[in-house]
């Protein structure tokens, strides 16, 4: 038995049988994941390497109700509804059918993170829900089986089930689905000597009017740019894992920039065009340019919304921080570093 499922088991008889508390911080993808060649699945064209944070944590407590009649599901404090607790309760029945149990949950989800502005908010959630969710139903899963379960809700998510820097498999393209499904989860990284940080510039933090899963389903069938961005980033995972291993922060931000930026082509590709570029958004990336020529090594990358995050060595952070405010035109900006994977907590968090 691993240590991870040692902690798991010890939680669990500390919270009792019938629930569970996790917490899960967001990932921030250097190498992205735009597409799914099964959505059904959430099976990515393309593997995909990110770096978990140590801020905006999301905690999900998961309580079984035998009484109940339907799952009760409340996202900082509100009862969810529509796409948001449909997507929950769906998950909720997946973890239902591995467990052999029929039994509702109540699920309270208290999330720190802007939802549904490309700052990660699916991947803590679903990654702290697949924890607490496996616990309270008894399921005995290791961090690749937690992996594999929290990308059913958020393809991203499997990354979120372990800290510092990750890769999610793409696993077998041309596989059966069962075992396309077993080869697809996330791994922890292997790295040099590093101390990294990213400065997080959230221009807006209102929700996309474009979703992430309509945005990729659109750039998949209509860009003429996906595919040959598919296959530059597949050599751009293999160059930065070479980057990483060897400590080279300055190739890894090089690749991530130019990685990101491609992905954002191939979104102005699609027909219609999806643009989530704002012009703060583009007036932060020209701080990190100036940046760079000030001798600062910055990288920015970007996410399906207008916010920019930019990598670079810690001792940089507060100068890099300060120059992204000044662009940022009076949105926040916050630091972060690497974080820990998700987590079982007790019931006060710890």
């Amino acid at each position: 038995m691993s240590e991870q499922q040692i902690t798991v088991r010890r939680l669990q008889d500390r919270q009792g049988a019938n629930g569970a508390t996790a917490v899960a911080h967001p990932n921030i993808a250097l190498i992205k994941y735009w597409g799914k060649r099964d959505e059904r699945l959430f099976l990515p064209w393309t593997s995909s390497l990110s770096m978990t944070l140590d801020i905006f944590p999301t905690t999900t407590r998961v309580h079984l109700d035998a009484e109940a009649s339907d799952d009760e599901v409340t996202f900082n404090g509100v009862p969810a509804a529509g796409e948001e607790r449909r997507r929950i309760a769906g998950f909720l029945d997946l973890v239902r059918r591995r467990a052999g149990l029929t039994h509702r949950a109540v699920v309270d989800t208290r999330n720190t993170v802007p939802t549904g502005a490309g700052l990660a908010s699916s991947a803590s959630g679903f990654a702290a829900l697949a924890v607490a969710a496996a616990a309270a139903y008894g399921l005995d899963l290791d961090g690749t089986g937690l992996s594999r379960l929290a990308r059913r809700g958020s393809g991203s998510a499997s990354r979120s089930i372990f800290g510092g820097f990750a890769v999610w498999n793409a696993g077998n393209p041309t596989a059966p689905p069962a075992e396309a499904d077993l080869s697809s989860c996330a791994e922890p990284v292997r790295t040099g000597d590093l101390d990294p940080a990213l400065v997080i510039a959230v221009v807006n933090a209102g929700p996309k009017e474009v979703s992430s899963r309509a945005a990729m389903r659109r750039t998949v069938e209509t860009s003429p740019l996906f595919e040959p961005w598919a296959a530059s980033s597949r050599d751009d995972l293999t160059e930065m894992r070479a980057a990483l291993l060897r400590g080279d922060l300055d190739t890894v931000g090089e690749i991530a920039e130019r990685n990101s930026l491609g992905m954002h082509a191939t979104m102005l590709g699609a027909r219609p065009a999806v643009r989530y570029l704002a012009p703060a958004s583009l007036t932060v990336l020209d701080s990190v340019l100036g940046l760079r020529r000030d001798g600062i090594p910055a990288y920015a990358t970007m996410d399906a919304g207008p916010n920019v995050k930019v990598l670079c060595r810690r001792t940089d952070a507060d100068r890099v921080a300060e120059a992204v405010r000044d662009a940022a035109a009076g949105g926040t900006v916050h630091i972060a570093g690497p974080g820990q994977g998700a987590r079982l907590v007790d019931a006060g968090g710890r």
